[in-house]
């Protein structure tokens, strides 16, 4: 029987490194299968025909920053994890990412609750296999990067839901407020509730949105 691993990441030559790395670790008599992808495309394709086959993804490694698939605004290793949570839910998901600003961290963790989210920068050749080894039988890793980013919101008294999270980071991304429910399910009553008590938090209540995207770049939040 195989444990079939699926990693993503636009480097051939990191993912190609994260195989020899797995190939000697123990799977409990069972032998890897690894299911490479370099792309969203790529590997949306290849979640859906593993589940048309009814084979199982077992651990899936996936980078944040991916090229995207914009046909289906799967954006990026975030987008593809919730993908996976939908349809595989018995998939381990470990993420990886260069970047951990506070409320990306934060948002990623409420909307996937990943069973490893590592900061690249905190591993290296001899943990990765360690702490794949320990994803896969069955404990919940957040590398020393990522759990300080979370202390961060913690100090700065910031406690929004994932909502909130989208709302901030899409404004920042020069989303304008009119457009927000076409990436949001909510009404644009809602949004506006949201938005102004993001303002009150970190501006007082008083500012315009550019005003906001700086005191959220100030702080180091995104």
């Amino acid at each position: 029987m195989s444990f079939n691993i699926f990693i993503v990441d636009d480097h051939p030559m990191t993912v190609d490194g994260y195989i020899n790395l797995l190939s000697n670790i123990d799977y409990h008599y069972n032998e890897p299968t690894f299911i490479k992808s370099y792309n969203c495309e790529d590997a949306y394709n290849k979640i859906n025909f593993h589940l048309k086959q009814s084979i199982n993804i077992d651990l899936a490694l996936l980078d944040i920053n991916l090229p995207p698939y914009p046909e289906l605004r799967i954006e990026d290793g975030t987008d593809l994890a919730s993908l996976l949570r939908k349809k595989n839910p018995s998939c381990k998901i470990v993420l990886l990412s260069m970047h951990s600003e506070p409320l990306t961290v934060d948002k990623i963790i409420k909307e996937i609750n990943p069973e490893g989210f590592i900061a690249k920068s905190d591993i290296n050749f001899e943990l990765f296999p360690v702490i794949c080894k320990k994803i896969i039988d069955g404990d919940i890793f957040h590398s020393p990067t990522i759990i300080e980013s979370q202390r961060e919101l913690f100090k700065k008294n910031i406690n929004w839901d994932n909502h909130d999270n989208k709302i901030l980071t899409l404004i920042c991304q020069g989303v304008k407020t009119v457009n927000l429910p076409n990436y949001i399910p909510l009404s644009m009553s809602a949004i506006e509730k949201r938005k102004a008590n993001i303002k009150e938090q970190l501006l007082m209540g008083k500012g315009s949105d550019r005003d906001l995207i700086g005191k959220v770049k100030k702080l180091g939040l995104l």
